[in-house]
């Protein structure tokens, strides 16, 4: 019988181990083509020289574009205090007798091409200070009938709860400073109307405000702070509200009050009709307002530019310094074709000859 040459079918099969070598390629072995940049003087110089002419181009650029912005700004705190009251500013903002009106007159240097923007600018009003911008619930902000958890209010102290011990809408310091002065315009006794549609964010009033939410109880407690909000109208359609509530990261900050939409010729006389209500006086702050066109690079702001400019001057000055201590006192690069081994055995070291 050929016993021996049968296998016993109940032996277990010895299975070899996987390698766990990768299969070859040139990209894992890391053997593709590769370029080397070998960093010449020559070649320093070059990128030098285009980085300066390109950032000196783009910042001269920036500053035209900055210098085509027509601005006027006019600060009126102070002008629009009655004589009898210079000594007594905080009491004059604070009465509620006292006549708030106020009438300033601005020329047009240029022709401000629609759309002509409207701001207020405040100084020294710090709305980064960290209890100021910890004082609201955005949770209240966004949802219909938010009853609020301790915790998540407590935030909003101390303008939580109106006389009656009611829940205000929307709580927080924030919103219960908001900015209350108001302006009339016009030119040659035609009124100017001013457009406040679609001055804050789309994304602020798409998800931070709730369109089903409504202003409660809100500065209906003894101490009256800014402004007022309609209770029938959302807080998402509340847009000076949510421009305000978006805090300024400087002290001395504008924020979007409208926007003009006709064209101011040179030399016009505007007049605005100012509503001197909001206290600055307490803090010793300053109010103005500002009507501004823009360009493509935003509103009139010089830094853009000298900061391009800057940079390229400086690239294009150590491009000629390279330049005259490349001509003055060249490195001396060497020729490889004299460079050549010599093996001594007995020590086993490489010289140089």
């Amino acid at each position: 019988m050929n016993g021996a040459a049968s296998t016993d079918s109940s032996s277990p099969t010895v299975l070899k181990p996987r390698s766990k070598k990768p299969k070859y390629s040139r990209f894992s072995q890391q053997e593709l083509p590769a370029n080397k940049l070998i960093l010449t003087p020559g070649f320093i110089i070059t990128v030098f020289i285009a980085v300066g002419l390109i950032f000196i181009s783009l910042g001269l650029v920036s500053l035209f574009a900055s210098d085509s912005v027509v601005e006027i700004i006019n600060r009126y705190d102070v002008d629009c205090l009655p004589s009898d009251y210079k000594n007594n500013m905080v009491g004059f903002i604070q009465s509620s007798s006292t006549n708030k009106t106020c009438t300033k007159s601005l020329t047009v240097p240029k022709q401000m091409k629609s759309p002509v923007f409207i701001y207020y600018q405040l100084e020294n009003f710090y709305q980064n200070h960290r209890r100021f911008v910890k004082s609201r619930s955005d949770k209240q902000l966004r949802s219909k009938g938010f009853k609020g958890d301790k915790q998540s209010m407590e935030t909003c102290k101390p303008v939580l709860q109106s006389t009656d011990k009611s829940l205000i809408v929307p709580c927080g310091l924030v919103a219960w400073s908001l900015f209350n002065d108001t302006y009339g315009f016009s030119v040659k006794g035609k009124s100017l109307q001013v457009n406040k549609k679609d001055i804050a964010w789309g994304s602020d009033k798409k998800y931070k405000f709730g369109s089903n939410v409504f202003p409660k109880n809100f500065q209906n407690t003894d101490e009256v702070g800014g402004a007022k909000l309609n209770s029938s109208i959302p807080l998402s359609e509340q847009e000076d509200l949510i421009v305000w509530m978006r805090t300024a990261t400087l002290p001395t900050f504008r924020k979007l009050y409208g926007r003009i939409e006709q064209d101011l010729q040179a030399n016009d006389i505007v007049t605005v009709v100012i509503q001197n209500n909001y206290n600055t006086y307490g803090f010793k702050g300053t109010k103005s307002l500002v009507l501004s066109t823009t360009s493509w690079v935003g509103g009139k702001n010089s830094f853009i530019g000298l900061a391009y400019i800057t940079i390229g001057g400086i690239c294009l000055f150590l491009a000629v310094s390279f330049i005259l201590l490349y001509v003055i006192k060249p490195r001396p690069l060497g020729d490889p074709s004299y460079l050549s081994w010599n093996r001594n055995p007995s020590t086993t070291s490489r010289t140089l000859s």
